[in-house]
């Protein structure tokens, strides 16, 4: 094959973690969850959990999975800020970012997807709950360790129709109040919108697509593989991360507006995603070969993995570098390039469309009376509208929808009593992702110009 040397093939690595905080689980808690996703039920001791380990015990050929589920890695988890920190202590190093270099000469990148621990009715595992508390923690902890290249990213967990917080669910639908209100603080306690989402449970759905096509264009979410079933109840017939009928390839595709799995003509790109260091759709060499073999016939492609906070990454970054060298030799014409999940996502989709990109979007906003105007002084905005946030006085946040005065350009939203009095309002605030990443925001304090 004809290389172009000026533009030689590059292979995107890019490292998702499901950015979740501290996880305690006791050894009650491990045999109440084989029980739940096997339906074996063992005596709970020390000694049965290390013999499950060896596959000593045995359990009508369910040895093995019953084993990948509880080996000490996996049940080896941060349980609280502090195990984090000492992990990130050395995994944000620059000694060991640069263990291995990109053809760039950049060390290992993070996608931090960040997630908030909202609306549960208990909390047995216990995370840190509340707004903002995982987001802040890696933004300044990114900041105190000059991790410049890593991005911090979008992670949603729907809540399950009791919201029991072990229970894992797929319905944005019975989860708006938490979604909309997290989305609506993004943008006016923080000034951030998402641009690039891992699903939560690895699972999507007709709510979930709808509402991802609205406001996010990249979705690292695909978990198709060759072998797509196992024993685990909790994954049979695809009821969580259902990616059957996805492609295998490492390109990425626009979904059909039926059909998240297959292609079609939405707007976003899905790309796929797998396992590292976890139960199941793990990334395997066969894999990395063809994400390298994508790239090589393509120009461009993206090998994308993702694994869990609460458990050491250090081990999986160290596995998949063992799996790129090693494969690696066998493709000396592609080049490697360590990225962030939005980065590699525009450098790809640029390159494979030959689209030229465009800059992100950039809002000016004004209130004139009682109706708040919005325009796109700027750049592209992905999706119909920008996303409206509305804090009151009381500190309760909402979202609506605008009035389109010119489709693209222009939007407006009244106050009054059809939505919410002017004089209850604390500040108004839009954000919204650009069509090839990158994100706008602009807000006005209403309490502040009353005052004025």
């Amino acid at each position: 094959m004809q290389i172009d040397q000026l533009n030689p093939p590059v292979l995107h690595v890019v490292h998702c973690i499901d950015t979740e905080g501290p996880l305690d689980e006791d050894i009650e808690a491990t045999f109440k969850r084989i029980e739940g996703l096997f339906g074996v039920r063992l005596p709970v001791s020390g000694e049965t959990l290390a013999a499950l380990q060896r596959r000593d015990i045995p359990l009508n050929g369910l040895e093995h999975e019953i084993a990948a589920v509880i080996t000490p890695d996996l049940l080896s988890y941060n349980r609280n800020w502090t195990d984090i920190r000492c992990m990130l202590d050395e995994a944000l190093s620059l000694r060991f970012r640069r263990e291995m270099t990109d053809e760039n000469g950049r060390g290992w990148v993070y996608s931090w997807h960040c997630l908030d621990h909202l609306g549960y009715t208990s909390n047995p595992r216990r995370k840190d709950l509340g707004y903002g508390k995982i987001f802040h923690f890696y933004r300044d902890m990114l900041a105190e360790t000059g991790s410049v290249d890593d991005e911090i990213n979008w992670h949603f967990h729907p809540l399950s129709l009791t919201r029991e917080p072990l229970a894992a669910a797929t319905s944005y639908s019975n989860s708006m109040d938490i979604l909309l209100s997290v989305l609506a603080r993004r943008i006016i306690e923080d000034g951030w919108f998402p641009t690039t989402n891992r699903p939560g449970f690895h699972s999507e759905r007709p709510d979930s697509h709808a509402f991802l096509e609205q406001w996010i264009p990249f979705d690292y979410a695909n978990q198709s593989c060759v072998i797509s079933e196992s024993e685990q109840k909790d994954t049979h017939l695809g009821r969580f991360g259902d990616w059957r009928r996805a492609p295998l390839d490492w390109l990425g595709y626009h979904p059909h507006h039926d059909d998240y799995q297959v292609p079609g003509q939405c707007r976003r790109w899905i790309f796929r995603c797998l396992n590292v260091g976890t139960r199941l759709r793990q990334l395997t060499e066969a894999d990395v070969h063809d994400a390298f073999r994508d790239a090589l016939t393509r120009g461009s492609a993206i090998l994308a993995f993702a694994d869990h906070d609460y458990r050491d990454i250090r081990p999986d970054v160290r596995h998949v570098r063992k799996l790129l060298e090693k494969v690696g030799r066998d493709f000396p014409s592609v080049r490697l390039r360590f990225s962030g999940a939005e980065e590699a996502a525009c450098l790809h989709t640029t390159a494979l469309t030959k689209k030229t990109s465009e800059a992100p979007p950039e809002f000016l906003i004004e209130l004139d009376g009682n109706r708040l105007h919005v325009w796109l002084a700027n750049g592209s905005l992905f999706g119909p509208q920008p996303f409206l946030a509305v804090k009151t006085i009381s500190g309760r946040y909402h979202h609506d929808n605008f009035d389109v005065v010119a489709p693209g350009r222009h939007w407006t939203y009244v106050l009054d009593e059809q939505t919410l009095h002017l004089s209850d309002v604390d500040s108004l605030g839009v954000g919204g992702a650009g069509r090839c990443g990158g994100y706008g925001v602009a807000t006005i304090a209403i309490s502040e110009s009353r005052h004025s």
